[in-house]
């Protein structure tokens, strides 16, 4: 993105003397929330994801004098609310690598785990995308696909157009092919990727919309009760998923299909894992509609911390 690495990314300086320090306000504490750590190995890396079981969301010795929900005070300082930090760390040594931002770190590996579905799944062809929702994974999701197929046309869509239109303005601004659309039904039906990242609870997308040869790439509805496609879709549509573990129990758009008995687990014709290791050709076919939900597993973050370290330190 057009954001510094430094927005992204800080070298640790200095002993680790444990705890995590407070935000740089006057009157902010350091604080020490019992965390939950899960640990990975890989090429001599490791990383320590750090769970604050809540406390992210209500941490009052930050701000003690204010009146202000930390939340609220956060807003009215115009900082993003999706607060959280990675911290990567040497595997041999434990010394800490990066200290990244983690909301930026999971846009993007979200993003980047979608594309990388995409490089089997949708056609080689392909020259329209629709983006549904605007929200902040939207400009991310477009610039990944845009990295695996040259699209010609990139129409966007959102429940409120005022957002999708100025983001559109933005994104074209910068070169990109947006534009913003107000009929939902007409993008679809001429879309070759229609890529989703709503909270919609009832289906956005509809199966008797899709031609032949779209490929659906579901990245919001990441709770059972959400939807963004309809029963229409999951029958019409070849099955992919970035883990069986987790996109059938925590993602609606196949866990609802599940539970009324309309797919079963053998209906999703393989995951990220399979289809990365080429272990699954991925589509096999122009006319195949194809669909890969993802509701996001830590590996990805993961790889995505070791791609930004390996990269600003090269």
């Amino acid at each position: 993105g057009s954001q510094p690495r430094g927005a992204c990314i800080a070298r640790p300086s200095g002993p680790w003397s444990g705890g995590f320090p407070g935000p740089p306000w006057p009157g902010a504490a350091r604080v020490y929330p019992p965390p939950m750590m899960y640990f990975a190995r890989w090429k001599q890396l490791a990383i320590v994801a750090v769970v604050l079981l809540g406390a992210l969301l209500c941490l009052p010795n930050f701000f003690p004098k204010s009146a202000l929900p930390n939340w609220a005070r956060q807003f009215s300082l115009g900082l993003d609310l999706r607060g959280g930090s990675y911290l990567l760390l040497d595997g041999t040594s434990g010394v800490p690598l990066a200290t990244m931002d983690g909301a930026r770190l999971t846009v993007w590996r979200t993003a980047a785990a979608s594309a990388l579905a995409a490089r089997s799944l949708v056609r080689q062809d392909a020259q329209n995308m629709l983006m549904v929702g605007a929200g902040a994974l939207a400009p991310f999701l477009i610039r990944a696909h845009l990295a695996v197929r040259p699209y010609r046309q990139i129409k966007l869509w959102n429940h409120r157009f005022g957002r999708a239109a100025a983001l559109a303005a933005e994104l074209a601004a910068q070169g990109l092919p947006v534009s913003a659309v107000e009929d939902l039904e007409a993008a679809v039906r001429q879309a070759d990727l229609v890529s989703c990242a709503t909270l919609s609870v009832d289906p956005l997308i509809k199966g008797d919309w899709l031609q032949a040869g779209t490929h659906v790439d579901c990245v919001g509805a990441f709770r059972p009760s959400m939807r963004e496609t309809d029963d229409a879709v999951i029958a019409r549509a070849t099955l992919f998923c970035d883990t069986r573990a987790g996109a059938l129990k925590e993602a609606g758009d196949l866990a609802q299909p599940m539970a009324s008995g309309l797919i079963t687990e053998a209906d999703i014709a393989a995951d990220l894992f399979d289809l990365a290791a080429k272990r699954h050709r991925g589509r096999r076919n122009g006319e195949e509609i194809t669909l890969f939900k993802s509701v996001g597993t830590a590996i990805e973050d993961l790889a995505a911390a070791i791609a930004v370290w390996e990269a600003v330190s090269a």
